[in-house]
């Protein structure tokens, strides 16, 4: 009897126990039950804002493009307005580059030209960042590879590897130029730098085209400083050209001694003038395009003799005074034959 009473005690005891405890879990599992829902919720809510994240990001970057891509329209029009104006007045005589060289510590030399073109800067950038421009720059023997890394309409990064002619009085050769272009359409800019190092420790500069208004003395005694205002104040009529600037930093792996170093600096100093040669020889092209009469008129440096006289002067001054008395002769020709 006494036993069983024990045994019954005993399991009253482990029943309490057992309700005691179901009261205590049943709250935590209410609460557990009861922020599911939300759990769950919260859950999905991450991915999809992720996903909506990503997405407005793609959006925005396609939003982007959208808008270099009508930019680069607008400049096509305003491009056309532009040329419409030379087409009226092809009337420009070139004038000989400013060429400074200065000499860093370590560097073989640092160049800097400045030169106006009698173009509008889209002309002349478009020149410039043509690929297949080695029809205009003659010092460039082969585009050995070219390839496109980032292109955002008006901005494009460009990995470039070419053949590069040099010439030098008696010396001539040929070197290969890898490098990598970031050409602005925007700012009208296009830096250069070597990808990889070897016999150039440096190789890198920036072509930079700004706008030049010819035509300003129309304006007078008004100042403009904007296309717009120039574009008012001429009536349409007023030109626009291009103050063209190239600054480019060499520096060989070992800068060799005296004299070498001077020859190499000659021939830097030469090739550099023969591609602003070449660059205003394409723009009179150009501007002969828009005057029958000069269409046909091939540009002095297709004559030999011409080439060769140029070669033999060693200042730069009296190889440009040379250009203008044949380009002077040339327009006589014109004139005489009309």
């Amino acid at each position: 009897m006494g036993e069983t009473d024990k045994d019954t005690s005993s399991a009253a005891s482990t029943n309490s126990r057992r309700r005691s405890g179901l009261k205590v879990l049943d709250p935590a599992i209410c609460r557990f039950f009861g922020q599911l829902p939300l759990k769950l919720r919260d859950g999905f809510k991450l991915p999809l804002k992720m996903f909506k994240g990503e997405n407005e990001r793609a959006n925005s970057g396609s939003s982007s493009l959208g808008h270099s891509r009508a930019l680069l329209t607008d400049f096509e029009v305003n491009l056309e307005k532009q040329l419409q104006a030379w087409n009226e007045n092809p009337v420009w005589m070139d004038q000989a580059p400013e060429i400074k060289v200065s000499v860093p510590k370590g560097s073989l030399c640092n160049l800097n030209v400045k030169v106006n073109v009698g173009l509008p800067p889209d002309a002349v950038y478009n020149i410039v960042t043509d690929p297949d421009n080695k029809r205009v720059f003659k010092n460039i023997k082969e585009v050995i590879s070219r390839r496109v890394l980032v292109d955002e309409g008006l901005r494009q990064v460009v990995e470039l590897e070419q053949a590069a002619m040099w010439k030098f009085l008696w010396w001539s050769g040929t070197i290969s130029v890898h490098v990598l272009v970031d050409q602005n359409r925007a700012d009208h800019t296009m830096k250069f730098k070597q990808v990889k190092t070897g016999f150039m420790k440096r190789f890198e500069g920036c072509w930079r085209v700004e706008p030049l208004f010819v035509d300003e003395k129309l304006c007078y005694p008004f100042k403009p400083k904007t296309w717009e205002d120039y574009n008012s104040c001429t009536g349409g009529k007023g030109r626009i050209g291009s103050s063209v600037s190239l600054d480019q930093l060499i520096q060989p792996s070992i800068v060799p001694p005296p004299p070498i170093s001077w020859y190499l600096r000659g021939i830097t100093s030469r090739t550099t003038e023969m591609l602003i040669t070449d660059l205003l020889a394409e723009t009179t092209r150009i501007r002969g395009g828009f005057d029958p009469a000069k269409s046909g008129d091939n540009h002095e440096s297709s004559n030999e003799a011409f080439d060769k006289q140029l070669e033999e002067t060693s200042d730069i001054k009296k190889r440009w005074a040379l250009r203008r008395r044949s380009m002077r002769q040339r327009d006589r020709r014109v004139l005489s034959v009309e």
